[in-house]
């Protein structure tokens, strides 16, 4: 790991967790925005981040590829409710690992992570279709709760049809029970 990669990497984990505070705090979520991703500054995510970083996709592709497995992400996503990949039980009925539905307060915070992840990572492409666009392209290689993978749908396609400030009101009266 590299010095230039680690300060790097910082800069960016740093960028992105601001932005998603900024997201979660319009979404009337503010502590979660405060807590969002703490972990990533851990020294199992942070070294294996400085590690693998490239600076226009996550660095746990990348040593995905090189090893077949990310410590970094599995370390992640066990500690980190806003990932549907944490929700995820032992079915009495098929024994198998199956998707649980996420609690509304962690698919607002996934909306405003992966909002904040498509703008860092986007930049310049960024527009509202960006993160639905992301989205759908990995739609057939995830296992979500249908009624989890309606919900975080529904607000993409939202902000992309009507834009941040109408989605940030309605996630707003949803939490209000006012939807």
């Amino acid at each position: 790991m590299s010095l230039k990669n680690a300060i790097a990497h910082f800069k960016t984990i740093t960028k992105h967790r601001h932005k998603v505070m900024l997201h979660c705090f319009k979404a009337g979520i503010p502590l979660q925005g405060l807590l969002h991703d703490l972990s990533k500054y851990s020294c199992t995510e942070f070294s294996e981040g400085a590690k693998y970083y490239q600076g226009t996709r996550s660095p746990n592709d990348r040593c995905r590829e090189v090893n077949g497995y990310s410590k970094a992400w599995m370390h992640h996503k066990g500690r980190n409710k806003h990932h549907f990949e944490y929700w995820t039980d032992y079915s009495n009925t098929t024994h198998m690992m199956e998707p649980v539905e996420m609690p509304l307060k962690y698919v607002i915070e996934m909306f405003c992570d992966r909002v904040a992840a498509s703008k860092i990572y986007g930049k310049d492409k960024y527009n509202d279709s960006f993160a639905l666009d992301y989205y759908n392209s990995r739609k057939d290689f995830r296992r979500v709760h249908p009624n989890t993978a309606a919900l975080i749908e529904k607000l993409l396609v939202m902000l992309s049809e009507k834009g941040e400030k109408e989605t940030f009101r309605y996630i707003r009266q949803l939490r209000k029970g006012k939807v």
